[in-house]
């Protein structure tokens, strides 16, 4: 891979990574609940499940996926059940009380969290599928392709862990920012409200005929 290529992929990694999906909800929301430190574990998980999908797509399953219409829509209704229940535990959740200065926060498990972002990465078929589409366009088929493949991860998971570290930073600001019940209570129902609708748009995902 080229120097011009590996740069052109690095700025296409930021646009993809900064685009709003069911990724940076996760982020945001852990980090409004965990606060940043414990609710980065979160973008651990989201990672794993990248790279998982990346090596799905390098091994030559992700055409498979790409042309199951069975295998698609049980990795998409999953998806779409886990992210309503990460919906309905954000709106149901009990507001903390946060002094003036510094706040409790609740004290989630890191493998918890790690799995909960797995979870929300991995149940996304579309991701496979688009990764399928993007990923070869950066190759150079008459090099090595398990080095190019490997750059491209290093080069996918560190943006995305830049990106996810401010998603996450940010909504533990507010965090710090909220004083009474009732406003975090309307933040976690903002939220609830947000997985609800990252399901609905993955509930309308069709896979596109080959």
């Amino acid at each position: 891979m080229t120097l011009e290529t590996w740069l052109a992929f690095f700025v296409a990694c930021w646009v993809i990574s900064l685009s709003p999906g069911a990724g940076a909800i996760a982020s945001m929301s852990c980090g409004l609940q965990y606060g940043f430190w414990r609710g980065y574990w979160n973008a651990i998980g989201l990672q794993l499940a990248l790279l998982m999908q990346i090596a799905v797509v390098a091994a030559g399953l992700g055409a498979v996926l790409a042309t199951s219409e069975l295998a698609f829509s049980l990795i998409k209704w999953f998806g779409v059940a886990y992210l309503v229940y990460l919906g309905w535990r954000q709106w149901v959740a009990v507001p903390g009380q946060i002094a003036a200065g510094e706040g409790e926060r609740p004290l989630g498990r890191p493998l918890t969290l790690v799995l909960r972002g797995f979870l929300v990465n991995a149940s996304n078929p579309k991701a496979i599928i688009f990764i399928l589409a993007v990923l070869p366009q950066f190759l150079d088929p008459k090099a090595p392709l398990l080095g190019q493949y490997l750059l491209m991860a290093a080069t996918m998971v560190a943006v995305d862990l830049l990106v996810m570290a401010g998603y996450t930073g940010l909504a533990a600001r507010v965090l710090r920012a909220l004083r009474s019940p009732r406003q975090q209570r309307l933040l976690n129902r903002t939220f609830g409200g947000l997985f609800i609708a990252a399901a609905a748009l993955l509930a309308m995902v069709r896979r596109t005929p080959a």
